[in-house]
């Protein structure tokens, strides 16, 4: 016989089975929200309170959509746009040591990201997951 808590378990996983869930994109959403909640703390703005819960309620409503081919969409094109700063937001003293020791491309075939020395002058890179070979200057 199970406890009350597997079935609640399993009716939670059915419950977001076909659900997208949280991802990139809600995270940082919940992040800039806390940050703005924090911020109206001390303000005590309403349009600013306003804000704060509208994007609590897009987050909840990112995590339950049914739709999660559009979902998927959007956090790509997120993922696109702060995959260069990534590196900057999460270790920016480790991010400015590499970026004066090498230079980083991507593959034109498959966009993949490639890591060059600095100072080689002309480069002839192979792409390590399309094995396509482009030329860069480093």
């Amino acid at each position: 016989m199970s406890n009350g808590s597997d079935s609640f378990q399993d009716r939670l996983y059915a419950f977001m089975r076909g659900r997208n869930g949280a991802d990139e994109l809600a995270v940082a959403i919940v992040a800039i929200a806390v940050v703005l909640g924090v911020i109206d703390m001390f303000v005590r703005w309403t349009p600013l309170t306003v804000v704060v819960i509208l994007l609590f309620a897009y987050v909840v409503f990112r995590m339950f959509s049914t739709n999660v081919k559009s979902r998927r969409d959007e956090n790509e094109a997120f993922v696109d746009v702060i995959g260069p700063v990534r590196p900057w937001l999460r270790n920016p003293r480790a991010a400015f040591a590499e970026s004066r020791q090498y230079k980083h491309a991507a593959c034109p075939n498959c966009h993949q990201r490639v890591r060059i020395p600095r100072g080689k002058g002309h480069v002839r890179v192979t792409c390590p997951q399309c094995k396509q070979k482009f030329d860069i200057t480093s």
